[in-house]
């Protein structure tokens, strides 16, 4: 297995643990303070990464990471939080499953990544499972339910492609430290202010905040902004596509949510388009078609297409 596709088996953690998100936030935790509920989320999973990365900001990492923490982490958990709380999990992954084609397009302005045309295509077709993937989503449609979700969307894009930008070697496990441990406390100081003392929780709140707070957030950010320093953003962006699928898989089994036959064939569509869109696959192409275009002498029939 190549490095890159290692990495591609990498990023796959975080949009399958952020699928997850919707049906745990509107079944588990409380829907009332959305504040709180994003504070509890950022700020004990960045200060667990913060210890195990045992490192500061420094220069201008203090403002880089005051941005990406706004618009990873801040914003963007309160807008997903009431989402997933206004919306079906079905809807809300559908409405999140647009980042790819956006991340693809901002990569190009922000970090001057054009997007190849594998790239593009890949986006639309995954773009179009996710559509035939929900187009039998049941449940009431709230407006500002979807305002959110679009919202949360346009902002971690901006801030996933500046941090594919702005990276320079920092370990991905500090970047994403800094940023949930910025992004939580402002988090903390607003809930306080605008909801008052943190809500009573019972066992599966805690149970659910838990869940969110290691795997939903520090393990997949964590995974997510490593794949960035090592993917193009508009290849990690594509995986994302596996958000919608996961989140209407859960939906299925936990929310007991409508599977069709459509549906299965809208996941394989999108898993087509994650394939379709990965550098790896025109770097195979490319090797492919000049080893066929060499000379017969310098490569033997026997010698076969792919080196050994």
């Amino acid at each position: 297995m190549t490095a890159s596709w290692r990495w591609i088996l990498v990023a796959t953690v975080a949009p399958v643990a952020w699928g997850s998100t919707y049906v745990v936030t509107s079944q588990l935790l409380p829907a009332e303070s959305p504040l709180w509920g994003a504070a509890l989320r950022a700020l004990p999973a960045g200060l667990v990464l913060l210890v195990l990365a045992r490192r500061l900001p420094r220069g201008p990492w203090w403002w880089r990471s005051a941005v990406l923490g706004t618009l990873n982490v801040g914003a963007f958990f309160v807008l997903v939080y009431l989402a997933a709380q206004l919306l079906p999990s079905g809807i809300a992954a559908m409405l999140m499953a647009i980042a790819p084609a956006v991340m693809l397009l901002l990569a190009w302005p922000l970090a001057a990544e054009r997007p190849a045309l594998l790239s593009l295509a890949g986006a639309l077709v995954g773009f179009a499972g996710v559509v035939v993937l929900l187009a039998g989503a049941s449940g009431t449609i709230d407006v500002w339910g979807v305002v959110a979700s679009l919202a949360a969307m346009l902002m971690s894009s901006v801030g996933f492609v500046l941090a594919r930008r702005w990276n320079d070697g920092t370990p991905a496990l500090a970047l994403t430290a800094w940023q949930l441990t910025g992004g939580g406390l402002a988090l903390v100081i607003t809930a306080l202010l605008a909801e008052g003392p943190p809500p009573p929780l019972d066992t599966a709140e805690l149970i659910g905040f838990a869940y969110l707070s290691l795997v939903a957030t520090a393990l997949a950010f964590a995974t997510w902004f490593a794949a960035l320093q090592h993917l193009t953003a508009g290849a990690v962006g594509l995986i994302g596509l596996l958000n919608p699928v996961t989140g209407v898989v859960l939906g299925v089994i936990v929310a007991g949510e409508q599977f069709t036959g459509a549906q299965v064939a809208g996941m394989v569509i999108v898993v087509a388009g994650i394939v379709l869109g990965q550098p790896a696959l025109t770097e195979l192409a490319d090797r492919l078609r000049s080893r066929t275009r060499r000379d017969p002498d310098e490569c033997p029939p026997e010698s076969g297409l792919l080196p050994t």
